[in-house]
């Protein structure tokens, strides 16, 4: 959707913005690409280019995980409350995240997309999604000194997932190998939708920092579970 269809180039909508988002699951749709449109019609009144709100996101997700690193010891030792933190957290890595959706609607609308932008959007969503992994890894190493370093490298890599299959879902020869979008296969879904992930990630952090080594279990399964099972379907329709 570009600027020249809508009714008034010069004045879209919130509802304008939402139109054009690009998805991400039930949780994302409902409600980070819904607060990226305000963002999004924010940044279009203020001037702002795409890559400013990309800039954002970025600074905003790097400052809140790099601040449950740096207290992650003294929140385990009772020094610092848990819900602090957890809250901090949660509450900033869903803007970053909303930033990251109308970064995106804001290019669609106003016709500001190109390239250098998307690279730029995919590279702050990679460090972004490092300083989030290192979060929940240093969070519990801090909770639970016993926590496996191979987990934590496990949980790393399969995390990335998400990031390469968005990327490649974003081509001419994407694919889902679940089709149906149905309620119950959306719920199901939610899994792997990014903005559920980030609002459960804190809200353990927020009331049961000491489970969020279970968490990274959970993830590290489900993550490598949907990396083999898209490995067998792809090489299945290779096959045909």
């Amino acid at each position: 959707m570009h600027s020249a269809t809508l009714a008034d180039p010069s004045r879209p909508t919130v509802a304008d913005f939402h139109r054009v988002n690009r998805g991400g699951g039930l949780f994302s749709e409902s409600v980070s690409q819904w607060i990226g449109a305000v963002f999004a019609l924010v940044a279009q009144r203020l001037g702002l280019r795409p890559t400013a709100l990309t800039i954002t996101n970025l600074v905003l997700g790097l400052a809140a995980s790099v601040t449950v690193v740096a207290l992650a010891g003294r929140v385990a030792a009772g020094a610092v409350p848990a819900w602090a933190v957890g809250l901090l957290a949660l509450v900033a890595w869903q803007i970053a995240y909303a930033l990251d959706c109308a970064d995106g609607q804001l290019a669609r609308v106003t016709g500001q997309g190109s390239a250098a932008g998307a690279r730029v959007d995919v590279l702050c969503d990679v460090a972004a999604q490092i300083a989030l992994v290192t979060a929940l890894g240093a969070t519990a190493v801090a909770q639970r000194p016993s926590t496996p370093t191979w987990l934590i490298a496990v949980f790393a890599g399969t995390w990335m997932v998400n990031l390469v299959t968005s990327v490649m879902q974003a081509g001419p020869n994407a694919a889902s190998m679940v089709t149906s979008t149905s309620l119950p296969v959306r719920l199901v879904k939610l899994v792997r939708d990014y903005g559920a992930v980030i609002f459960l990630a804190g809200l353990v952090l927020t009331f049961a920092p000491a489970l969020t080594v279970w968490v990274i279990v959970a993830f590290t399964i489900v993550n490598g579970g949907f990396l083999l099972a898209s490995i067998a379907f792809s090489a299945r329709a290779s096959l045909r």
